[in-house]
């Protein structure tokens, strides 16, 4: 085994068509940790989240903006009060479904919609309500769902709102504004430099907009068989799709 971290989106990727971790993941994990590998969930996914999913003390999550690591949080990336405050206007007046995320908590207005709270169920499972999105500090991100395609849709918008911003279509239905240096890429690095990992030691798989800095950054690259386009262009190698087990498939190949 060459690698020492291997950074793994979620969604899309390691995740099966139900969204869940495959069952024949968890021996491919266990035999990865014992020789050594740091195997790190790299998601929009808020921290508290995936924490609950995947036992493990490696984590990058919220697109990178929150990186964690033996115990506690080794990195963050603030937006500025000026993006969050424009955003925030903008999406009130286009009656988007916005959430505030800091590293431990993610905000948003009462009253969202059945589909997007069925979302935060997912993503966010630290949440709460509040009247007053403009008292949050602290704010590492900023996520919009729509039940419509967000990259043809709410993406222009929150693009012109925030223009020092980094703007990433992170799903069909979701955009994630962050501080322009944020993102995964970023994230793997600092990861990879406080454990003294060279890059050529690191690897990542992803499948949509929100995982090419992950991929460009990652010393070998795995795009999913289902990814967009994008990714799939900038890719060292193509997994299988995330619905027959791609990831657990490549990495068992790694492991033989």
């Amino acid at each position: 085994m060459e690698f020492r971290i291997i950074a793994l989106d979620m969604d899309g990727t390691l995740l099966d068509a139900a969204g869940q971790i495959p069952d024949s993941f968890w021996p491919v994990l266990a035999e990865l940790r014992a020789r050594g590998v740091a195997v790190a969930p790299a998601s929009g996914r808020q921290l508290a989240t995936l924490q609950a999913i995947f036992p493990g003390d490696t984590f990058i999550a919220e697109n990178g903006t929150c990186v964690f690591h033996e115990g506690e949080i080794v990195s963050t990336t603030f937006l500025d009060a000026a993006t969050v405050r424009a955003v925030i206007d903008v999406a009130g007046d286009a009656d988007m479904d916005l959430v505030v995320c800091t590293p431990t908590v993610a905000y948003h207005r009462p009253g969202i919609s059945p589909e997007t709270e069925k979302e935060l169920e997912k993503y966010y499972h630290s949440r709460q309500a509040t009247e007053d999105l403009h008292a949050v500090t602290d704010v590492i991100k900023l996520a919009v769902f729509t039940t419509d395609n967000a990259e043809q849709t709410v993406y222009p918008v929150l693009l012109d709102a925030a223009p020092g911003a980094s703007v990433v279509v992170s799903g069909a239905h979701w955009v994630d504004i962050m501080h322009a240096e944020a993102g995964k890429g970023r994230a793997l690095r600092e990861l990879a430099e406080a454990m003294g990992v060279e890059k050529r030691e690191t690897a990542a798989f992803g499948d949509y907009l929100n995982d090419l800095e992950l991929l460009e950054e990652a010393g070998t690259a795995w795009a999913m068989e289902n990814a967009h386009p994008d990714i799939k262009a900038i890719a060292d190698h193509i997994a299988p799709p995330n619905t027959e087990e791609g990831v657990v498939t490549v990495l068992r190949g790694l492991l033989d």
